[in-house]
């Protein structure tokens, strides 16, 4: 500007000619490198769209970030929930309406029927990955409509009836690997006056008319919600309400 005596906006035109040294050019470069780094690690972890957060939880929430839990996937880039039931499936896509405007991407096993919802975002993904660890850590000090939705998710995702007549067994089954969370569902349950066991490694089982007969009247398995009658060792061979079956093994008890 000094040498040209021209204003810093329309320098260009009059110096764009003039050759700068190698030493300047890789001086140049590192200094745009410098500038594109730091711009990328401040929005590292960052998204245009945009994560509805909240503060106190309701039974929407806790329902759905159960459900993530117990049959989905929560990583650092995304969200994620499969099963096979459509209940289940529409259940969970409605839910996370209220935190995340956009629809999920969609896939199918054609092997196995089961359906897969994914949300791929990365600010979705922690976050939700901080609910989840939220809700694991105080869902025991919840109010009972809470710890309710809870217990039905997990259920709804893990849990089955088993009821054979033959072999006097009637039970509300439940798995899953991790043998903390069915600590925090055997203390959850007994808040509901329902006795439940762990038998390691990944089972938790009701029994008894009174325990099945408690968790029928308080919590039970969602509407819509069935077992797969078309699996090689069904022995119903046919879609049932796991609600039904329950129903059923109660009303097989001997007064």
């Amino acid at each position: 500007m000094e040498a040209t005596g021209r204003a810093k906006s329309s320098i260009y035109t009059h110096i764009r000619e003039i050759p700068l040294s190698a030493d300047r050019v890789q001086q140049s470069r590192r200094a745009a490198g410098k500038r594109i780094r730091r711009f990328a690690i401040a929005r590292k972890g960052k998204s245009e769209h945009h994560v509805r957060v909240f503060d106190a939880w309701s039974a929407d929430l806790v329902l759905l970030v159960a459900h993530l839990i117990f049959d989905g996937e929560i990583t650092r880039t995304r969200c994620a929930y499969n099963n096979r039931s459509d209940t289940l499936i529409a259940r969970v896509a409605g839910l996370m309406r209220i935190v995340y405007d956009f629809e999920p991407k969609q896939y199918k096993n054609k092997t196995t029927g089961v359906r897969r919802i994914s949300y791929n975002n990365v600010v979705l993904g922690a976050y939700m990955s901080n609910k989840s660890k939220e809700l694991l850590r105080d869902i025991k000090t919840q109010p009972q409509n809470l710890k309710r939705e809870f217990v039905r998710a997990f259920f709804d995702d893990e849990g089955c009836v088993d009821y054979r007549p033959n072999e006097n067994r009637r039970s509300v089954r439940g798995y899953q690997k991790d043998v903390r969370i069915l600590k925090i569902l055997k203390t959850v349950l007994r808040d509901f006056d329902i006795t439940a066991r762990i038998v390691l490694p990944n089972e938790i089982i009701i029994v008894g008319k009174d325990n099945l007969v408690r968790f029928e009247q308080t919590i039970n398995f969602s509407s819509g919600v069935c077992i797969n009658g078309n699996r090689l060792n069904s022995r119903w061979k046919k879609h049932l309400e796991k609600r039904q079956i329950l129903r059923m093994a109660i009303e097989s008890f001997k007064s």
